[in-house]
């Protein structure tokens, strides 16, 4: 017993000896951590997007945790400009191919990367109070005072929409009427507020607004192809990031979302 009680002395009386020389106590390794590196992509995209793509963002990061996506919405011509004037982004989805093509001519993009990523149908909504309006040549009517349009000079469903109006000789008419936004949701949101009887806006657009309704679809003949091409920037300093982001958007998962808010894809 007696020589138990020395062996515990001796054991507390060297450990202590140790910790006072600054010697560490042997102690099992514990694992090593491995940190996951984080990577972050900045993906520019027309704003008619916006609720597919923020409801995309989870299912992506589902499987790849480590990647940071931040979005940047905006009319398509200013996402444009932005990035001819160099500032940052690693993936441009643009809601025309004017756009795209005019970065491609400057040599902004990725080579092979551009692809179309969906479709689109342009719509005349009034507020859903308005009644008598059930076609394009009705916004002649005295009771509509505003059509909201985007900008056609630098909002596609703007260039779309003047297209329209256009084809069917009311443009001139109509002129004095119109109200033009910086993009389409602007367009969305002053019919919903009252600040304009009408708009022009996608079927997208209309579908998550319970505040409007749907007059009529523009026939397709009467405008350009509404698309929406992705590409990649050649600046971009993460493209193999950005190039996984784009295949998982034309995979199923995605496919299923926009579907979910009206986009056409195939």
């Amino acid at each position: 017993m007696k020589r138990r009680q020395i062996l515990g002395f001796l054991g507390i009386a060297v450990a202590g000896l140790l910790l006072a020389i600054g010697l560490p106590l042997v102690t099992p390794s514990p694992s090593p951590v491995i940190a996951q590196s984080s990577t972050s992509i900045l993906v520019s995209a027309a704003a008619s997007l916006k609720d597919a793509l923020e409801e995309i963002k989870p299912l992506y990061q589902q499987s790849k945790s480590n990647i940071n996506i931040t979005y940047n919405f905006g009319a398509s011509g200013a996402l444009q400009q932005q990035i001819e004037q160099g500032a940052p982004a690693d993936i441009f989805i643009s809601g025309a191919k004017k756009q795209v093509d005019a970065l491609e001519a400057k040599g902004l993009l990725l080579p092979g990367s551009l692809t179309n990523l969906a479709n689109n149908r342009l719509v005349l909504i009034v507020a859903q109070d308005v009644v008598g309006i059930s076609s394009f040549y009705n916004l002649t009517d005295s009771k509509i005072k505003k059509i909201a349009i985007g900008e056609p000079r630098s909002v596609p469903a703007g260039q779309y929409g003047e297209q329209v109006l256009k084809k069917l000789k009311l443009y001139d008419q109509l002129k004095p009427k119109l109200v033009f936004a910086n993009n389409v949701r602007q367009v969305l949101a002053a019919v919903e507020s009252g600040n304009a009887e009408a708009g022009l806006v996608y079927a997208t657009d209309a579908k998550i607004s319970n505040k409007v309704k749907v007059v009529v679809a523009a026939d397709d003949k009467f405008h350009s192809p509404i698309v929406y091409p992705i590409a990649i920037i050649k600046s971009s300093k993460n493209t193999s990031a950005a190039k996984e982001f784009v295949q998982f958007l034309s995979g199923s998962q995605a496919k299923t979302v926009l579907k979910k808010y009206g986009f056409i894809v195939r």
